[in-house]
């Protein structure tokens, strides 16, 4: 019974409240169909109705590509192919040979097998995108293929940047007025902690409410207008997730080199995106992922294959992040966990309930300045306070002497060296995982349905890619300060002199000393650096007051943490909205609901997907996070093959796509199971969370050799809406 009474007040609650805000915030007048489009066309009245909202396949035959399309499309992959090879090079290399470079310093003073783990490869991924984008519009402007802005629209992309470029500047100084008044006033952390939750939460619900929205297309899909530089920043921000921002960092002061796989996995899948994704989805300009499959690979089942798979994914995914939002509450705000999680929970649903993408796309935007900000500033401080340079990410080199330094006095595993735990094998499975996974997350996927062109969507994963890589870049300084002040400070200091952080965060849990013998201690009395044991979560958590930083900087963290989990369960539940309304209801089960009955349902959705992340997430289950991890490898070996195949192989066929997928999912999770089950099992070293390296080439060479032996070969049809993609003219042969 406390369970269902839970469920009917959670639910019951925030449906009183999100009928209420229906009532008093009527969808506000569009304007924006008055006014030029994009591409200099006339603008046309927009009514709801189903021929208007919902694009869809002509009846009538597409038109042949031109003859110039082969010439444009044979120069692109003459592009694509050399750029793969430089990143694919890019990362293996380095980590085949980590242990030979680490013999030479670079920079402040970091071993180059690790400083290009930490920070080359990244580097080398960023220049990749710009200078793809920058050597494809080159070749479109060979074919005169560059669309023009409006004045009026360039009027408008310019008061975009304006506005957040003043948002940056006026959350900077609101952080430097208030750190003045808590100096001056002596505000305990709590109080500082509710002003910037309540301060940024409702900054976010108020975003909400003004961008709601009735049209379907811009609750899908932002109405497909999003700068491409507004999309990066969105698409980062919905990326940086409450791991990111809270545990990345951790993970690689646990595991040292090898933690360096979430920095070149998570970064890498997004030169993938760039080069055979991204534009080509932005061309189909539908929806959803499920739409592309259904679409590019007629027949129901392979769409809702596509759409199980996008709402597997994503309710893990959101799921831990309302796990985080309950951690970051209950922590910092002192607050009950469960009602953390509702609080989270109920922000959550005033930035997507109502605006859908829109008013999500224009919240991310501002949730990605707050954390980064609230990322920069504790370890920028510490950088000054342990080098004098406020340069944390080149100035973490100067502390990896020290480290090591300090390791060799006491006998400790070195933290640069590659390999102490994993073998080279798994290193490289579970990176490559991370990036196929990467690009083929379905809610950083359906982003780049909401900008207006294909070279938009290009130049948007280019700037999505530098505003990650400025937390990515910071991440290994987190964790290279945390060590060494930890080892100066902390490890061999007897443990009735330990400094007053480690004593408030051993009552969190996340620190532990076990001396004792019965601990698995020597009982003398002095901490040996076996005996620490440390939460991966604390090291972005704590070093606030590693770092002796005032009360305000601890309260810009929680709200950055907030503003990390908020982005990303947006998007989420927009997936599994639109999975469940559009793929599922709409195209499977009744394709004559209208408009409103899809918005509705859609809405219905977004509530219930994140009524049953609370309830999940209240459970607080240790296995959340691993599924996490095995989201990404389900990601790479299900969506990641098809929807290549379908861009680049014509003869791709539905019946060899759903074997593929099927395969893929199958083979990953048998790995999984065994793996996990029985740990000491396994192939080169490959533990579980890298399972979908064994899906992803299952997958594809399934799908081709059902494809090839497929009586049902591809239509004309078929062909031309592959032609259509490859096609960068957003009114010729556009499905």
């Amino acid at each position: 019974m406390g369970l269902l009474q839970l469920i009917f007040t959670i639910g019951g609650t925030i449906a009183i409240a999100m009928w209420l805000l229906n009532w008093l915030f009527p969808p506000i007048e569009r304007v924006r169909d008055r006014r030029a489009s994009l591409l200099d066309m006339p603008a046309t009245p927009r009514p709801i109705r189903e021929d208007a909202a919902t694009p869809s396949m002509p009846t009538e035959p597409l038109p042949e590509a031109p003859s110039w399309l082969g010439d444009y499309w044979a120069a692109n992959l003459r592009l694509i192919a050399p750029y793969l090879l430089i990143w694919l090079l890019s990362f293996t290399l380095p980590s085949l040979l980590a242990a030979p470079l680490n013999q030479m310093r670079v920079l402040t003073g970091f071993p180059l097998g690790y400083y290009m783990g930490a920070q080359g490869s990244l580097l080398i991924f960023i220049i990749l995108t710009f200078l793809y984008h920058w050597r494809m519009r080159q070749l479109e402007r060979r074919y005169d293929l560059i669309p023009r802005h409006s004045p009026e629209e360039r009027r408008r992309r310019l008061r975009i940047f304006a506005t957040y470029s003043g948002f940056t500047l006026g959350f900077a100084l609101l952080v430097f007025v208030i750190s003045q008044l808590e100096q001056a006033w002596r505000i305990p952390v709590s109080v500082m902690s509710w002003f910037f939750m309540l301060i940024t939460v409702g900054l976010y619900a108020l975003i909400g409410l003004r961008g709601r929205t009735s049209q379907l297309d811009e609750y899908y899909v932002a109405g497909r207008r999003i700068p491409g530089m507004l999309n990066g920043l969105a698409t980062g921000s919905d990326w940086m997730s409450a791991a990111s921002f809270i545990s990345m960092a951790g993970a690689i002061y646990l595991l040292g080199y090898e933690g360096l796989a979430y920095i070149t996995g998570w970064t890498g899948g997004y030169v993938l995106l760039a080069l055979l994704l991204a534009p080509y989805l932005r061309k189909f300009g539908q929806f959803t992922i499920p739409d592309f499959i259904g679409k590019r690979y007629p027949g129901a089942g392979t769409r809702v294959i596509g759409a199980v798979i996008s709402i597997i994914i994503s309710f893990t995914y959101v799921t831990a992040q309302v796990t985080g939002v309950g951690i970051i509450m209950s922590r910092f705000l002192g607050v009950n966990y469960m009602l953390g999680v509702i609080v989270g929970l109920s922000a959550v649903l005033l930035c997507s309930f109502l605006g859908g993408m829109q008013a999500i796309t224009w919240t991310q935007a501002v949730q990605g300045i707050i954390m980064v900000i609230a990322y920069l500033v504790p370890v920028t401080w510490l950088s000054v306070k342990l080098t004098g340079v406020p340069l944390p990410q080149i100035m973490y080199g100067q502390a990896m002497y020290q480290i090591e330094a300090l390791e060799v006095a006491q006998g400790i595993q070195s933290y640069s060296q590659p390999f102490n735990d994993w073998t080279p094998w798994n290193f490289l499975a579970l990176t490559l995982c991370l990036m196929l996974g990467t690009a083929g997350m379905p809610h950083i996927l359906v982003r780049f349905y909401t900008v207006p062109s294909m070279s938009e969507a290009r130049s948007s994963v280019s700037w999505a890619l530098a505003w990650i890589a400025i937390l990515y870049l910071t991440a290994p300084a987190y964790a290279a300060f945390s060590r060494l002040e930890i080892l100066q400070e902390v490890v061999d200091r007897p443990i009735a002199q330990l400094p007053q952080w480690a004593e408030n965060w051993a009552k969190t849990g996340l620190l532990s000393i076990a001396d004792a013998p019965e601990q698995g201690g020597n009982g003398d009395g002095r901490l040996q650096y076996h005996e620490l044991q440390i939460d991966q979560d604390l090291i972005v958590l704590a070093t606030p007051e590693i770092a002796g930083l005032p009360a305000t900087v601890v309260a810009l963290v929680a709200a950055g943490g907030m503003a990390a989990a908020l982005s990303t369960a947006d998007g989420l539940l927009m997936v599994i909205a639109s999975a469940v309304a559009h793929d599922i209801f709409h195209r499977t089960l009744n394709p004559k609901a209208t408009p409103r009955e899809r918005l509705l349902l859609g809405r219905l959705m977004v509530l219930s997907a994140a009524v049953l992340a609370a309830l999940t997430a209240i459970q607080r289950l240790a296995i959340i996070v691993q599924m996490v991890a095995w989201a990404f490898s389900l990601a790479a070996a299900t969506f990641f093959p098809v929807l290549v195949l379908g861009i680049f192989w014509k003869g791709a066929t539905s019946r060899g796509a759903a074997s593929g997928m099927i395969s893929g999912l199958m083979v990953t999770l048998g790995y999984m199971l065994l793996n996990y089950t029985f740990p000491d099992w396994g192939i080169f070293g490959i533990n579980h969370s890298a399972a979908g390296i064994f899906g992803v080439p299952v997958n594809f060479f399934v799908t081709w050799v059902v494809s090839r032996l497929d009586i049902d070969q591809p239509t004309p049809a078929s062909d031309a809406l592959v032609d259509s993609l490859r096609h960068p003219e957003e009114n010729h042969l556009n499905p």
